[in-house]
């Protein structure tokens, strides 16, 4: 994989594009297709970078395009960075929603169906490179400032969050509304850090016994942890 080299590091070279065609004063021809690649390239360096750390020349020129043509389809920055966030938070919500709902269906769903159910809409984008670097993006998303990142943690998993919180005290009645969400909240630090691709495990274990690519192994180790901390006993340790 090609590579360019800047001042803040090495980072993946995007393959050269043709700039669009414009059809008179009106939308590029194949708009589409420019604007995803915008939102790739912004993808992988929003995740590398972090909003501040990223500028929207170094998204110009990774997408091959011009700034102008990014500002016509996002506006800004941060338009860009949340279109960017959404494209995949959303959908991973949306499929966490259709994984709870069919465990409710086919019966009382067990607190490792409910985990199930949340995590392998995230653990599938550890398939592809582009979902790896929404992986890291959201993971950095945690540490950017609440005015970028409140909002839109909440306008992407809002809903989704709260149906799973329901979902837990359905299956643990004696858990309290505050105890039901401190889980889900920390079931959601355990994925980000083992899923964002940080290869903690390459460097600590064995040689051939860790693979990072093995998706149901992951799921599986991941899995049984939060299962155990979301099923252990409510501590008194006053």
């Amino acid at each position: 994989m090609q590579t360019v080299s800047g001042r803040r590091g090495t980072l993946p070279a995007s393959p050269a594009k043709p700039k669009p065609k414009r059809k008179g004063p009106g939308r590029p021809e194949g708009a589409s297709g420019v604007r995803e690649t915008i939102l790739d390239a912004a993808e992988c360096l929003f995740a590398n970078l972090g909003y501040a750390g990223t500028t929207l020349r170094e998204v110009s020129d990774q997408a091959r395009v011009t700034q102008a043509l990014i500002n016509y389809y996002f506006g800004s920055k941060y338009g860009l960075f949340e279109e960017v966030f959404l494209r995949r938070g959303v959908a991973v919500s949306e499929e966490r929603l259709r994984n709870l709902e069919a465990v409710r269906q086919a019966g009382t769903a067990s607190v490792g169906d409910i985990v199930r159910a949340f995590l392998l809409p995230t653990a599938a984008l550890r398939t592809s490179e582009q979902g790896r670097h929404f992986l890291r993006l959201q993971a950095r998303l945690h540490t950017e400032p609440p005015h970028i990142s409140y909002a839109l943690r909440d306008k992407a998993y809002g809903v989704s969050t709260e149906r799973y919180v329901e979902a837990l005290q359905e299956a643990m009645p004696h858990l309290s509304a505050l105890q039901a969400h401190w889980r889900i909240t920390l079931m959601v630090g355990t994925y980000l850090y083992a899923f964002s691709d940080s290869h903690r495990m390459e460097e600590r274990v064995p040689e051939g016994q860790y693979q990072a690519d093995d998706c149901q192994s992951l799921i599986e180790q991941v899995t049984g942890f939060v299962v155990g901390g979301i099923s252990a006993a409510p501590q008194n340790l006053a």
